[in-house]
């Protein structure tokens, strides 16, 4: 069974032309682009245009470019850097709604004597401008915030975010993993210190990303070795994945209307849908500034694993909104920031689309969803706790 899939944000199929253009350089020019030997320099000159093109897509200069692994190690490297770079400061600011390789990372440095501060965001997942500008000190050495989440899609105002930073004299590092490929990012305007992003959420294979680091911003590279990356990040380049990450980063920047009109339109479909057909549902998030391919629906009395696995017998492929794991019931730290109820929480399912999402995929789920939350709602125990519970006197 072909899977009806719709969880774009968790990763992507790698496009048809970007495998076609990566593949050349698994088989055929194979050479270490660091070689001395034109084998191996024709993949190194190869590189150099795949970089001239991520940053023309991105509006910076190809040596702003770092290529790596993934963009937890984009997040990680950016962090670490910053306390390297600035020792005498011991402060960060993030966010509650981070990423586990922001908020991980945070966590650790907290047992090593760094301070973090955790913003808040409100019941829409926004964040408050006037609380980020409280928050920074004079020994911050980063603000780290996403720019967009990937559970619900809320888009955090960066342009904001960076002038106030710029203002105070402290790094801004932003992960745009989910934001790259979705939403125009032009980094002329937007002065960000450094960026994260990942190949596989934008349709490029998995195993290949990008740190964007702005001209001017003290660096200290987290892998050691090598001279790759102008000693910023040792290690052979992964040449096919960074040539694939070239070729997608140009495609989604053709497709960007698309993007934000089709995907968008099939998003809408598929949420209204949803909420007509299904009594006690509700959106996550900001309907008004989020990912045109993302949607957080919380479904009041269901557990959000139990949905999946129904969903799964079609062959429909989501995730869950809540991070719950065996002998846990707690939902995600998402949801909980955003103080969304606990009956709504546990059943909360994200749909994350792409341009290669069909209005057949999405009849499918409008098709089978309702009759999945009915039969999960008749044997939900959290639906006769609410009915046992005393009428407000009040």
């Amino acid at each position: 069974m072909k899977p009806v899939y719709l969880d774009n944000n968790a990763t992507t199929m790698s496009a048809p032309e970007v495998v076609a253009e990566m593949l050349p350089y698994l088989s055929e020019f194979y050479g270490n682009p660091s070689s001395m030997h034109s084998f191996g320099g024709r993949v190194g000159l190869r590189l150099k245009q795949a970089r001239s093109d991520i940053a023309g897509t991105l509006g910076c200069q190809p040596d702003e470019i770092i290529f790596n692994s993934c963009g937890s190690e984009g997040d990680n490297t950016a962090i670490l850097s910053a306390l390297a770079a600035q020792p005498d400061k011991r402060h960060i600011v993030t966010t509650r709604v981070e990423h586990p390789a922001v908020l991980s990372l945070a966590r650790h440095l907290e047992e090593k004597g760094y301070e973090v501060t955790y913003l808040g965001v409100d019941e829409k997942g926004r964040l408050d401008m006037a609380e980020l500008g409280q928050a920074i000190r004079k020994d911050t050495a980063i603000v780290s915030i996403m720019y967009a989440n990937n559970e619900t899609g809320v888009i955090f105002p960066l342009p904001e975010i960076a002038a106030l930073c710029k203002a105070r004299g402290v790094l801004l590092h932003t992960d745009a993993v989910q934001a790259v490929g979705k939403i125009d990012i032009d980094l002329a305007k937007l002065p960000v210190s450094m960026l994260s992003l990942s190949g596989h959420k934008l349709h490029a294979p998995k195993g290949v990303g990008v740190l964007y680091v702005r001209k001017g911003t003290p660096f200290r590279p987290f892998l050691i070795g090598g001279h790759q990356e102008r000693g910023r990040r040792a290690g052979t380049e992964n040449a096919a994945g960074i040539i694939a990450l070239a070729k997608a980063m140009t495609l989604a920047k053709e497709h960007m209307v698309a993007e934000n009109t089709q995907v968008k339109a099939l998003r809408d479909r598929l949420e209204a849908g949803i909420l007509a057909a299904i009594p006690h549902s509700l959106v996550n998030g900001d309907t008004e500034h989020r990912l045109p391919n993302t949607s957080s629906i919380a479904f009041k009395f269901v557990e959000g694993e139990a949905i999946l696995l129904m969903l799964d017998q079609y062959g429909i492929c989501a995730s869950s909104g809540s991070a719950c794991t065996s002998g846990s019931l707690e939902p995600s730290h998402v949801l909980r920031a955003m103080g969304v109820p606990f009956t709504y929480a546990h059943g909360s399912i994200r749909f994350s689309l792409s341009r290669y999402t069909t209005d057949a995929e999405i009849d499918l789920v409008l098709e089978k969803l309702p009759g999945i939350i009915e039969t999960l709602r008749r044997m939900s125990p959290f639906r006769d706790e609410e009915a046992a519970k005393p009428a407000c006197t009040c």
